[in-house]
């Protein structure tokens, strides 16, 4: 890979963001300049590096997504799912899988009856082949990245420069968000999700990118920074997209954020000695600073209303009665189809399909877990058996990976509020299950010089 020092490559993608938002053709070299450059990188690395090449590609591609979608820089909405599933396929080819993954395969193979289920019982037109696509490509852009991570050696330089190419084009993607929506004072009237605040898009996953944005610089933060510079570069960057986030209005990927974020600074808190838990503290206090300061501003720029958002009100400050704002009942209704087709579900985007036609609208669901046993049944059991122990069962021989339950929550709370919308889920899964490895630090010894 093209060595480039850190702060340049920031420097890269802040323009990046200045482009795509002022040049009307810069998305679509861009996201060609994207595949090619990585097709290149994956097939000139050397056998020993094309790993983590891959792994990189797809990271990137993962962090771009929703960047990309909302530029409509893609040859189709689902490009970036489809091109982590193309990375991880050549992948595969060039390095094998190891021996261990084969439960992954079976759990590929137990999402093919839903696509038969449907073509059954609604009908295979063409607009159903896309839908299909939707709801399936996300959980085949997991079952990829699983099969083809499981049990890969990197070590944890590598593991850091995997994130770092995750966070580097949400930083981009933060540009962008600022330079749309220059003047905020007069888009803020509720306490709903903001599209204007994000970008013109879906505030759900924009929020979803910047919460992993929150997470990766704030890794960053804590154990990259080289010196006083970047450490100042990455806590302003994490300020910055934490703002961004929050004045999405849309809570899941913030919380989310949280919650990785907690999960990483326990483990790293407790496994570090008496010395480095006193420099952690020091960081720690930094970073509280920053983000007390991010949500005061959040705040004032917001007059409040996200105060009253968080706090599950209206812009009056009144309640609201339901803090799911209605997924509990898309929740329940896809559990009902579930009891109703318990053997092998209604197939493939068929509660979609039945909202439709019931309620005469479309509804697409929130949470993979209720859509799995709904449109998969019984096998869809057997599904989320896999994608929930297949990690604890690895993780129970092999605790090196610091990132390991971050990565997890990140996977499970983001499927609960978002979906598979995206393909961040199903990647930042099979994270997860790499078998990471510290360099051993060389020892010194002086030479013994015989006394004669």
């Amino acid at each position: 890979m093209i060595k480039t020092n850190y702060l340049t490559k920031i420097g890269i993608h802040l323009l990046i963001g200045l482009l795509v938002y002022n040049v009307g053709l810069f998305p679509k070299i861009y996201f060609f300049g994207v595949i090619i450059y990585f097709i290149i990188e994956i097939f000139s690395a050397s056998p020993k590096d094309r790993v983590v090449s891959v792994v990189c590609a797809s990271a990137y591609i993962v962090g771009v997504e929703v960047l990309f979608r909302m530029t409509n820089a893609g040859v189709f909405y689902e490009s970036c799912k489809y091109l982590v599933i193309l990375y991880m396929i050549i992948g595969t080819i060039l390095n094998g899988l190891s021996n261990r993954s084969y439960p992954y395969l079976f759990y590929l193979f137990l999402l093919i009856p839903s696509i038969i289920v449907a073509s059954i019982g609604i009908g295979l037109d063409s607009d159903l082949r896309k839908n299909i696509a939707f709801v399936l490509s996300g959980p085949v852009c997991l079952g990829m990245s699983a099969l083809y991570c499981f049990d890969k050696k990197i070590t944890s330089k590598q593991l850091y420069r995997i994130l770092q190419y995750l966070g580097l084009p949400i930083v981009s993607l933060t540009v962008y968000l600022f330079l749309y929506t220059a003047r905020l004072e007069d888009i803020f009237r509720g306490t709903q999700s903001n599209f204007a605040a994000s970008g013109g898009f879906g505030p759900n996953q924009v929020a979803t990118v910047l919460g992993l944005g929150m997470f990766v610089f704030c890794v960053n933060f804590f154990l990259q920074s080289k010196d006083k510079i970047q450490q100042i570069v990455n806590i302003i960057i994490f300020a910055a997209i934490s703002y961004r986030g929050i004045i999405t209005f849309s809570r899941g990927g913030i919380f989310t954020a949280i919650l990785m974020i907690f999960a990483f600074l326990a483990i790293f808190y407790f496994k570090s000695n008496y010395r480095n838990r006193k420099v952690i503290s020091t960081s720690l206090l930094i970073l509280s600073i920053a983000s007390a300061l991010t949500w005061v501003i959040s705040s004032n720029q917001t007059s409040g209303l996200i105060d009253k958002r968080y706090a599950n009100q209206d812009a009056f400050g009144k309640d609201k009665e339901d803090i799911t704002t209605g997924r509990a009942d898309i929740f329940f209704g896809e559990l009902e189809g579930f009891v109703d087709n318990p053997f092998v579900g209604v197939g493939a985007n068929g509660m979609k399909e039945h909202r439709i036609k019931t309620l005469g609208e479309v509804i697409a669901t929130h949470n993979e877990l209720s859509r799995l046993l709904s449109e998969h049944g019984l096998l869809g059991i057997f599904i989320l058996l896999i994608l929930i122990f297949m990690p604890l069962i690895y993780r129970a021989s092999n605790t090196r990976n610091i990132f390991f339950y971050s990565f997890l929550i990140f996977w499970f709370a983001t499927i609960n509020h978002s979906a598979m919308r995206i393909a961040a889920p199903g990647f930042i899964y099979a994270l997860a299950l790499l078998n990471v490895t510290y360099e051993k630090r060389p020892l010194h010894r002086k030479r013994l010089i015989e006394q004669r």
